[in-house]
């Protein structure tokens, strides 16, 4: 009889280096990408309900100082980011931070960094969704003097039943995937180009507007306030991870992944930081409390005139697709590599041969995230979409630290400054931003990952690719 690995071995296994290379060149999928491509994928996964939308939950947390708990999380995430850039360049694989917890911490740290990432795509896209219908019916409002009812376009539990706007939109973005990656980034770069138009607009015409008078006090609560909405605008920053996930979807993906990570990062950071300040500076920080499609309803009291608003919130409703997009695609792409990895079942793994993509992964995520974007609340989906990310980003940062001892003479086409300082502190700074999170989040968190160990227990652990491969091995031992 083969001798079986015992479930230590199994929880503990990692996935050779060479095998994340064989795979690369021989997994169905197509290197159509460029530098340019990527960065838009990145600028357009992370730049959409943040900005357009959280507002209006960040600055009653914190008042004018939103401005500081912005800085805070682009922090964390410059941080992360870094060791994004160093992991992607040494293992140009599909699969994000599942794929390097694999080859860093093993199986089981691998499957529940997998789990995050789903609860991290899944939910942020069914939110984007979610705050789509709401820029879709201020346009409507606007243009024609008419918005859909209430009860099938707002977010359940503020007045709405069924978020019909929301799943409409998840269905068209998985037609579009379903064609073609190319095909998709070119759509995608195309919107992301209009929501950075739209956010320089947002820019140029609300600072004429700009009251310092607005900015006081600058903290009515304190620096538990500019924490706690730090933790809440994180979810703004969630998409630059999706750079990683087309790990082999790229062309010279060493020297490409790290640049569009960092170079995404910057354009982020940098119109966040400024649509914030033009943001509380045009308005009183009061005014923010329930306020929905904010920055359209800025600009709009700023310039009197109808024209601009209209802009923005025509710019919002193309720039959320270009989101849900790239969300759907670096879900599927993940549920692809766990199902090739033989942790999810083998329909998963499979690649049209017409179009190059993961069908059944890019659907089947699809009518989750539409499911959840029909039912479920924005903001509870919001923090728990901080809370799957930060534990993947922490993770991601554990990574670096473990593959530079493990296999320091590994190519890579980019390290961390400051090894082994940024690693570190992007795990504190993770740390911080998670316990900031509410209680309720913590709750549901822990039993979104009871529910992952359940399902390793009875079904990944047997049907890894990594046990079919130790039982060959043990019946050689005995021979």
């Amino acid at each position: 009889m083969p001798i079986r690995p015992t479930l230590r071995q199994q929880l503990l296994r990692r996935k050779p280096l060479q095998t994340f290379a064989d795979e690369s060149e021989g997994g169905g999928l197509r290197r159509t990408l460029g530098p340019f491509q990527l960065t838009m994928i990145g600028i357009g996964a992370t730049i959409g309900t943040g900005i357009f939308f959280l507002l209006g939950s960040a600055v009653p947390e914190a008042g004018p100082a939103v401005i500081v708990s912005f800085a805070l999380a682009a922090v964390a995430a410059a941080l992360t980011a870094l060791c994004y850039a160093e992991l992607a360049s040494a293992v140009p694989v599909s699969g994000s931070s599942y794929s390097y917890a694999y080859a860093t911490l093993g199986e089981f740290a691998a499957w529940a960094v997998g789990w995050c990432l789903l609860l991290e795509y899944a939910v942020s896209g069914a939110a984007i969704a979610v705050s789509w219908g709401q820029y879709l019916n201020d346009l409507t409002q606007r243009l024609f003097g008419f918005q859909m009812p209430d009860a099938i376009s707002a977010p359940p539990g503020s007045g709405g039943y069924v978020n019909l706007p929301g799943v409409v939109l998840v269905g068209l973005c998985c037609l579009l995937l379903v064609r073609g990656a190319k095909e998709s980034a070119l759509v995608n770069t195309v919107m992301v180009l209009i929501k950075l138009g739209v956010l320089v607009l947002f820019i140029v015409v609300g600072i004429t507007g700009f009251d310092s008078g607005n900015l006081q006090p600058f903290a009515p609560m304190g620096t538990a306030g500019i924490s706690a909405a730090a933790a809440t605008v994180f979810f703004a920053f969630i998409g630059l991870d999706a750079v990683s996930t087309a790990g082999e979807e790229v062309r010279n993906p060493r020297r490409t992944l790290p640049l569009a990570i960092i170079g995404a990062l910057i354009v982020v950071t940098t119109l966040y930081v400024l649509v914030a300040v033009v943001g509380v500076g045009a308005q009183p920080w009061t005014a923010f409390e329930g306020q929905q499609a904010g920055l359209s309803a800025i600009l709009g009291d700023i310039t009197g005139a109808g024209w601009p608003a209209i802009l923005l919130s025509a710019g919002a409703v193309l720039s959320l697709v270009s989101v849900t997009l790239v969300v759907l695609y670096g879900q599927s792409r993940i549920l692809h590599t766990m199902g090739r990895d033989g942790m999810l079942p083998s329909a998963f793994r499979r690649v049209s041969p017409r179009s190059g993509t993961p069908a059944f992964a890019t659907l089947l995520t699809g009518g989750f995230v539409a499911l959840l974007a029909a039912v479920f609340p924005l903001n509870l989906l919001a923090d728990l979409t901080s809370m799957g990310t930060l534990a993947a980003f922490a993770v991601v940062s554990l990574g670096v630290m473990i593959l530079r001892r493990t296999a320091p003479g590994l190519d890579r086409g980019f390290r961390v400054p400051g090894y082994p300082v940024v690693p570190f502190l992007s795990i504190l700074a993770c740390g911080y931003l998670m316990y900031e999170l509410p209680l309720d989040t913590y709750l549901l968190f822990g039993g979104w990952l009871a529910l992952a160990l359940t399902v390793y227990l009875l079904y990944s652990r047997k049907h890894s690719r990594l046990e079919a491969a130790a039982e060959p091995a043990g019946e050689q031992a005995l021979a």
